[in-house]
């Protein structure tokens, strides 16, 4: 499959949080496209072709604006506060030839030992910085769990790389984790387990001196 998607864009003539509103409400999405020693230059896109683009594993990205070609690679992504619609894009130029530092979704795949042994995987990290030539960029890196099992813990360093692909991120990232899952505890546990409440001095000292009085009286 070809890795690179096609894209027209327009310059935008207004930034700011009110022009960009304007666009994504017009079925388009601002971004800003930086790199190579030349002035950032803000632009938006068609959101539908965009957004389609990244769920088929785009991230090398052809962009034309106002009739010239730059190809570019996908560096940010700004969603809005339910972490649904993107609101913001940043993008890169970059050249054929050119090594880049990028993140990289990260994929896991199996059925882990430790969840037939009582276990849960918990995944800490969904994606990895690693480093490599623009044109052999993976657009996902699949990470094996089979053989992680109760207590184990998958480091960034564990994982296998693509041929040509360096990690950047540290190996001591914790990408996934296996434990088990904590037993409910009963009402009884529960009671058994609660703080006892502390004794009322004041309350015993009174108390106290109420009986005093009633046997008194009683005399």
């Amino acid at each position: 499959m070809d890795k690179t998607l096609l894209l027209e864009a327009q310059i935008r003539e207004h930034t700011g949080s009110k022009a960009a509103a304007r666009l994504r409400k017009e079925g388009r999405v601002p971004a800003i496209v930086y790199g190579h020693k030349q002035e950032p230059v803000a632009i938006s896109q068609d959101a539908h072709d965009f957004v389609q683009g990244l769920h088929h594993g785009h991230r090398l990205m052809d962009i034309k604006v106002q009739g010239k070609t730059e190809k570019m690679i996908l560096k940010d992504l700004q969603y809005d506060y339910l972490g649904r619609d993107i609101v913001h894009v940043d993008l890169m130029r970059v050249d054929v030839t050119e090594t880049v530092h990028i993140t990289i979704p990260i994929e896991l795949k199996g059925t882990a030992q430790g969840t037939h042994e009582g276990g849960i995987i918990e995944e800490h990290a969904d994606r990895i910085e690693v480093k490599c030539v623009v044109t052999n960029m993976p657009e996902v890196i699949p990470v094996s769990v089979k053989a992680v099992g109760v207590g184990d813990v998958l480091h960034a360093g564990d994982i296998p790389l693509p041929e040509g692909v360096t990690l950047v991120s540290s190996p001591d990232t914790i990408l996934v984790t296996c434990h088990l899952v904590a037993a409910a505890k009963t009402t009884e546990q529960m009671e058994e387990e609660a703080p006892t409440a502390p004794e009322v001095i004041g309350e015993k000292k009174e108390e106290a001196e109420g009986e005093s009085e009633g046997e008194g009286e009683a005399g």
